[in-house]
């Protein structure tokens, strides 16, 4: 019915992503996360109907020589994206780009006075896409929030809830 409101069912989506986690696909399915700190990007190729979701737990590590790329850290997850797209001869400027999370979960605590981390994994994750020439188009970031994602691959959408009273 045109004008209906979407339902999405958030607690039941195809696949879910747990800290840390990559998912990178064409299929017709729904991803799905939950953060609080952590920062999840949603990257989207609307011609080939194909796209993905990084769950990003912290900004970088020293990598060693060799070492195969770990999605927990925002510059390798970002090159996963990079590389899965090369791999498909599309450009990351061809892409619907979001942003979401980076919370302050520890704001007013002993924490907040120390490490702000999701702030450090906003700042490292919008560095990375600048560096593969990806461009944000939407973000929902920061703020002493949690936040449950939903992308459909095969639209593109992303939907976003947080808890009543946050």
């Amino acid at each position: 019915m045109p004008g209906a409101p979407m339902l999405v069912n958030f607690s039941n989506p195809d696949v879910f992503l747990h800290p840390g986690e990559f998912y990178f696909g064409s299929q017709s399915r729904h991803v799905g996360t939950l953060l609080g700190s952590c920062v999840a990007v949603t990257v989207w190729y609307p011609n080939g109907r194909l796209g993905g979701m990084s769950h990003i737990v912290l900004p970088q590590r020293q990598r060693p020589a060799g070492a195969i790329l770990d999605c927990r850290y925002a510059d390798e997850a970002i090159e996963r994206f990079f590389r899965e797209l090369q791999a498909r001869q599309v450009s990351p400027t061809q892409c619907h780009v979001k942003l979401f999370g980076g919370g302050n979960m520890f704001a007013g605590g002993r924490a907040a006075n120390n490490i702000d981390v999701g702030r450090r994994n906003i700042e490292a994750t919008r560095d990375a896409l600048a560096s593969f020439g990806f461009q944000v188009m939407s973000e929902s970031v920061g703020g002493a929030v949690r936040r449950r994602l939903s992308l459909d691959l095969h639209t593109g959408s992303v939907w976003m809830a947080s808890p009543v009273g946050q």
